[in-house]
């Protein structure tokens, strides 16, 4: 099979998702070629083909021509599976190149299995197997899922490719999000509260652990969602992404979501009643215990 695979730039930077896409393709066993709007001062490095268009000439962003650019790759390439990343960049330009080539979209993919990919339903309650019918498949991979082996390495061969610099749109720059109440990604020490806490009274046991730590508490996007506690405390790739030295996670199953935002950080203890849960897998220790009865013990003892 063979793959192609949609890198990302940003401000003339590589994003790290640029290598998920190399995992996941390695993952299927997929003869892999690249394709990137950036810059010659970082490329991906892989050993493979790398088609890159420059960025100073189609701009950071402009789906007209960023589709036409590609839909030209695809045409020398006649790849089985066209991989993105799920990101703003893919979210927007994978359906309109699913779109012209008539081809299936699997969005967010998570795993695979059985031949089909994985893929999360009922707001990340469940996973499902799917595979697109036809040809050709346009995916994007949900951040964090397909994580490299090891760091990169190789030189790609470099094509480069012609740009045309009429378009109707304008790229201007970004806007930064407005940051607002406390800033997870400065501190040492976080303690976050998922589902398993069970109702919201609960997660006071969380704060006051954190505080106990000198650190702060956060939270999985369904304590967020519930409105238990604020956006700026979810932790997770739609929240924050977070490298303390210490991270608790309390009653967090470890969806893949929630890992992106973690699984970076240097010692990782889950406590939770399901020893099977996925966040096990990423944890340094794991504590099977029921969290209403650990935490208070806890927090006392380290208090005294």
């Amino acid at each position: 099979m063979k793959a192609l695979l949609v890198a990302e730039s940003r401000q003339g930077k590589l994003l790290g998702g640029s290598y998920e896409t190399l995992a996941f393709a390695r993952q299927q066993g997929a003869e892999a070629a690249m394709f990137l709007v950036g810059s010659n001062a970082d490329l991906p490095q892989f050993d493979g083909r790398l088609y890159l268009a420059d960025v100073a000439e189609a701009g950071e962003y402009n789906p007209e021509e960023h589709l036409r650019l590609l839909l030209d790759v695809v045409g020398r390439e006649t790849p089985q599976m066209i991989v993105f990343c799920h990101s703003s960049y893919g979210w927007d330009l994978a359906p309109r190149l699913a779109l012209a080539l008539k081809a299936g979209q699997i969005s967010e993919v998570v795993g695979s299995k059985d031949g089909g990919l994985l893929v999360p339903a009922c707001n990340s309650k469940l996973r499902r197997v799917v595979a697109a019918v036809g040809a050709t498949t346009v995916v994007t991979l949900q951040s964090g899922a397909f994580n490299p082996a090891g760091p990169p390495s190789g030189t790609p061969t470099v094509e480069k490719l012609a740009v045309q610099k009429a378009s109707k749109v304008e790229f201007i720059g970004y806007e930064e999000a407005e940051k607002g109440g406390v800033d997870l990604g400065k501190a040492k020490v976080i303690v976050s509260a998922g589902r398993g806490i069970g109702k919201p009274e609960n997660l006071a046991l969380v704060e006051a652990l954190a505080k106990a730590l000198g650190g702060e508490y956060g939270a999985s996007r369904p304590v967020v969602d519930a409105g238990w506690a604020e956006h700026n405390r979810q932790v997770g790739s739609t929240g924050q992404t977070v490298t303390p030295k210490l991270y608790i996670a309390c009653g967090i199953s470890g969806a893949v979501q929630h890992l992106a935002g973690m699984k970076k950080s240097e010692f990782i203890v889950a406590i939770n009643t399901d020893r099977d849960a996925p966040i096990s897998e990423v944890a340094d220790v794991l504590l099977v215990a029921d969290l209403k009865q650990f935490l208070p013990a806890l927090t006392a003892r380290l208090a005294g």
